[in-house]
């Protein structure tokens, strides 16, 4: 089996990186600075465990592949370069390529299902940071992450445990769950913080103090949503159990990771930002099945117009979010 790792940044580079470390047959796709440094150089992996210089091969697009039936897939774009890479990934190998989505957010296999016969669902659970071309930290020990996968909408098969296998012995805890879904339902309301960090510039995982409330709205707003619709997620106890058990965040070469990927995205003069993706899943429920959504209408909203502006980060306040929640739904409580 050959690994094809689409859209080879942080979480594509840590996946790809470690694979070909634990011997596997890989090929990274990206592009830009990030493609040229690693055709010249192999990737750097930096990892607790120390600096990697991993030999792999590294393309700009599916087209320059000559695919065969041992090849996989795994996607690990933001959701908002998706259906891009999805065209041009059928084009280039086929309907019938097993696609793992190795990404945040649940439209991912949504969009997959529309052109592959064979779709799986990866939870996403690993801290990793891009910012410098040709360079991926890895940051997680013991483990760099977790990764469980099932074939979507549900179940598991023969090539989600072969996959599994493979990531497990390259330092990652990865079983193959028929309920990879609701694990990745339960990520989504995790990652829900994100847009407050690309917004006020203060990191929102911490989940303190007045951020700390802040997200704690947008999550139980999430948790109305999913209740609507007849979504089931993870429960907190369980995903604990058997996600973040297994792994912690460390420093490397000193430093700890110190923003989310979707604020890496705007470091690194992005423009677009993964939050449709996120809070606006949570918006998207809400229209459909009648549950209010403002504080997450609010933090999609604002933080597309940070990053779109170029300007980096916001330095908007937690006091100014909550006024614009209230501007919005007069009768929102007040935090």
């Amino acid at each position: 089996m050959r690994f094809v790792v689409y859209g080879a940044g942080a979480i594509g580079g840590a996946i790809g990186g470690r694979l070909a470390l634990a011997g596997r047959e890989v090929v990274l796709i990206c592009r830009g600075a990030h493609l040229a440094a690693i055709q010249a150089n192999g990737l750097r992996l930096r990892t607790p465990d120390g600096d990697h210089q991993v030999a792999v091969k590294a393309i700009g697009d599916p087209s320059e592949l000559e695919w065969t039936a041992d090849d996989v897939a795994l996607l690990t774009m933001k959701t908002q370069d998706t259906e891009a890479a999805l065209r041009a990934l059928e084009a280039a190998a086929g309907t019938e390529v097993p696609v793992f989505c190795a990404q945040n957010g649940v439209e991912n296999e949504r969009l997959a299902s529309r052109r592959f016969e064979r779709v799986y669902a990866t939870l996403v659970a690993l801290p990793a940071t891009f910012l410098v071309p040709g360079e991926v930290v890895a940051s997680a020990a013991p483990l760099s992450g977790c990764l469980h996968s099932g074939r979507y909408p549900a179940g598991t098969d023969s090539i989600a445990d072969e996959v599994c296998a493979a990531l497990s012995k390259a330092r990652y805890h990865c079983l193959p769950s028929a309920d990879a879904m609701e694990l990745k339902y339960r990520k989504l309301i995790m990652n829900l913080g994100n847009g407050v960090e690309v917004i006020t510039g203060r990191p929102a995982w911490a989940a303190g103090g007045d951020i700390g409330e802040f997200v704690g709205a947008m999550r139980e707003e999430a948790a109305a949503c999913y209740d609507a619709a007849g979504i089931v997620a993870t429960s907190p106890e369980d995903y604990a159990a058997r996600v973040t058990g297994y792994y912690r965040a460390m420093e490397v070469g000193g430093e700890a990771r110190s923003a989310s990927s979707t604020l890496q995205s705007v470091m690194r003069g992005h423009q677009t930002i993964e939050v449709d993706y996120l809070n606006g899943e949570i918006e998207l429920l809400g229209r459909l099945h009648g549950v209010a959504t403002p504080y997450n209408s609010t933090v999609r909203e604002v933080a597309t117009r940070v990053a779109a502006s170029g300007g980096g980060a916001g330095n908007v306040t937690i006091d100014d979010l909550k006024g614009m929640v209230r501007k919005r739904v007069p009768t929102a409580p007040a935090l």
